[in-house]
């Protein structure tokens, strides 16, 4: 009868699911490594399938110019580097957040699944977004869903770090916690791709005949808007520790004033 209580608990500690529970942080980051390599390979490979011209119709139709013959796989081309910036500047945020984590959990690492089930829907955004014709219905539709995969795939980034904010004495490093030095910059590199994502859905669905000049315009900024974040959010802690620093020091000297003052003269 003993043992078969222990065997029992035993049974309901196996099969607990525990969400705060650690995870092993090395394996998390292992398979997701492997997943942005997967997805960036069928990149490359889809990009090279389909869209090199054949060499007889470069003599016949471009009179033997490979560059004018290239010139027709533009798009594609564009939609390529587009998507694999897209992958490299969320692996790298991917990269950024667990270099701040010490410890995951089962709830960080269910979120870091559903972010990579939208990571390996971005092959199939670059397909949709250069398989049809320039400016159609089917093109806008395309760029949306590629607007909709982005969004996912950042948001569940997004909401990674905002689990481990809620235990960060045990999930973060010390420097990245509410306050720290690299907190705000942390916190709006997860938001830009949210954000810039979400806007361009909207805008494509305001301005339908520039949703093309859109989508791409957002895959060109974006690098350059990291760039511009880090050295904006650099500028904002400068400036509010100056503040600060001065509002200190103001009262400092205030209490110094105060001490020289006679006892009368503080009570006028």
């Amino acid at each position: 009868g003993q043992r078969g209580e222990e065997e029992e608990h035993h049974s309901l500690e196996t099969f607990t699911f525990y969400l705060s529970e650690p995870l092993s942080k090395e394996r998390v980051e292992a398979f997701s490594d492997g997943v942005y390599a997967i997805v960036a390979t069928l990149l490359i490979l889809d990009i090279c399938e389909d869209n090199v011209p054949d060499p007889r119709e470069v003599e016949e139709k471009f009179h033997g110019s490979l560059l004018e013959a290239l010139s027709e796989y533009g798009p594609n081309y564009l939609a390529y580097f587009g998507s694999f910036v897209t992958i490299g500047l969320l692996w790298f945020v991917h990269h950024s957040l667990f270099l701040y984590v010490t410890k995951a959990t089962r709830l960080m690492g269910l979120l870091n699944i559903l972010s990579l089930a939208f990571i390996g829907g971005l092959p199939l955004a670059y397909q949709l977004t250069s398989e049809f014709a320039e400016k159609s219905h089917n093109e806008i539709e395309a760029i949306q869903v590629s607007c909709v995969i982005t969004f996912f795939a950042s948001i569940f980034q997004f909401a990674i770090w905002t689990t481990a904010l809620l235990n960060e004495e045990e999930t973060l490093h010390a420097f990245a916690r509410y306050g720290g030095r690299e907190h705000a910059f942390m916190f709006a590199k997860l938001a830009l791709y949210p954000c810039v994502s979400l806007g361009a859905f909207f805008l494509t669905c305001l301005l339908s005949e520039f949703s093309t000049a859109i989508f791409h315009l957002m895959q060109i900024v974006i690098p350059f808007a990291f760039l511009a974040l880090r050295i904006f959010v650099r500028i904002s802690l400068t400036a509010i520790k100056s503040v600060m620093s001065l509002s200190r020091r103001k009262v400092v000297l205030l209490e110094e004033e105060e001490a020289c003052l006679s006892p009368n003269e503080t009570l006028s």
